[in-house]
């Protein structure tokens, strides 16, 4: 008993090591690619973790290009409401915090940056739609300049700059926003950035907070994998490959019923898809040309159209991947050569299929009886009305319009019941 409660203590300090921090440590977060849903839980999760170890902040080491406004939102509440410090570091030198990363620095309590680095562009984008209507845009883009503006005031930033970064998707270099109060300072390292902020005051749910930051170092803890795995599969170019496998997968169990394993896989591959398509604003008209796609695929296995039902499908298909998430040059769209890709593959497999049917129609019989037809043999006796002939291993009975004499090499030309029609080869 004694060997199992070590046993059983060991692995739970295992998984509690990771998220414990000392009190000379910082609990530090890195946030690298698109602002989704598992970055948005991971990020809110950290800040009540923080809190709960008593860390003296918590660190967010940020690279982005943006990302959903929703994921974005939820992000800054828990911010807001944090208890203990959020800094969030542009880090390292080369990196960015646009669209929606340019608000959350602007929500931290200290937003730093490294050299060479940016900060901006928070433009909205419409998503989900194909014409986006101006009215609406103009109403989206309102409403998300008075949030910026409202963030910014109450972080004493430039609330000008904000709201031009959502107006006019301005941007802004590291040194540029510290002279224009976009951020508050310039850190080439996160030794450097703990040294200059400590002795700050910030303003906390709970009120005024001291940092006391001089002599620690950042307890980096790495992205659980549930949270490293959801955000993966909720890239739209993942999403959409795991959609066409999932889609290939329950095609091929359809043609092949039985093989089981592209079934599974591909219902699989469909549900985790469905996952990330819920995170992801899509185009229904998009997905709507995709499903006619798959129905014109289906068609084709079915029905002799000679490739008609496939090119259909693959144009069908290609221009519903690319309306799936309508937004050319954004992190959130799907990128063409993975259109291109999927769309060849396609094309090859079932013009491959195509062309084995129609090669198996045209080809010539070679099993039962028609298979005889074109078969050479020998006469056995002599043959005319009736007679003898050995054909494909076997005696058969035969006839001819034209007397045959035994040991005559022979050519079946037809079968009438179990008789052989033949003639001399070469007659």
């Amino acid at each position: 008993m004694n060997k199992i409660r070590t046993i059983s203590i060991f692995i739970a300090l295992l998984f509690l090591i990771p998220c414990m921090v000392n009190a000379n440590e910082v609990y530090t977060i890195r946030i690298q690619g698109t602002i989704n849903p598992p970055i948005a839980s991971f990020i809110t999760e950290s800040i009540v973790k923080a809190e709960e170890n008593g860390s003296e902040a918590l660190l967010i080491l940020m690279d982005t290009p943006g990302g959903l406004d929703t994921s974005m939102r939820d992000i800054i509440k828990g911010i807001m409401e944090s208890n203990i410090p959020v800094i969030v570091y542009v880090y390292p030198s080369g990196a960015r915090a646009a669209s929606a990363g340019s608000v959350i620095l602007l929500a931290s309590h200290i937003a730093a940056m490294a050299p060479g680095t940016n900060a901006g562009a928070a433009h909205p984008v419409s998503v989900g739609q194909e014409k986006a209507d101006k009215v609406m845009m103009e109403k989206v883009a309102k409403d998300a300049e008075a949030y910026v503006r409202s963030i910014a005031k109450q972080r004493g930033r430039n609330e000008e700059w904000a709201a031009k970064s959502v107006k006019e998707s301005a941007s802004i270099t590291a040194t540029d926003a510290v002279d224009n109060k976009v951020a508050d300072l310039v850190a080439a390292s996160i030794d450097e950035l703990l040294e200059k902020i400590d002795g700050k005051k910030v303003e906390t749910k709970k009120g005024k907070v001291v940092l006391k930051t001089k002599g620690k170092k950042a307890a980096e803890v790495v992205m659980p994998f549930k949270y490293k795995f959801l955000s993966y599969i909720s890239d739209p170019n993942v999403a959409y490959i795991l959609m066409m496998i999932g889609i290939y997968g329950i095609l091929f169990e359809i043609y092949s019923p039985g093989a089981i394993f592209p079934g599974v896989a591909g219902g699989i591959s469909l549900i985790l898809a469905l996952y990330a398509f819920q995170t992801l604003p899509i185009s229904y008209a998009g997905l709507a040309l995709i499903l006619l796609a798959v129905i014109f695929f289906i068609l084709e296995l079915k029905v002799v159209s000679y490739g008609a039902l496939g090119i259909a499908g693959t144009i069908s298909l290609v221009i519903g991947s690319i309306m799936l998430i309508d937004l050319p040059s954004s992190v959130l769209s799907i990128s063409y050569a993975t259109i291109i890709i999927v769309a060849v593959l396609t094309g090859i497999f079932f013009f491959g299929v195509l062309t084995y049917a129609v090669r198996a129609q045209l080809s010539k019989v070679k099993t039962g009886r028609e298979g005889l037809v074109g078969e050479e043999g020998v006469a056995q006796t002599d043959v005319f009305e009736e007679g003898k002939v050995f054909v494909y291993g076997e005696i058969w009975n035969g006839k001819s319009e034209e007397p045959i004499s035994k040991g005559e090499k022979v050519l079946v030309t037809a079968i009438e019941g179990l008789v052989l029609k033949v003639k001399k080869k070469g007659g």
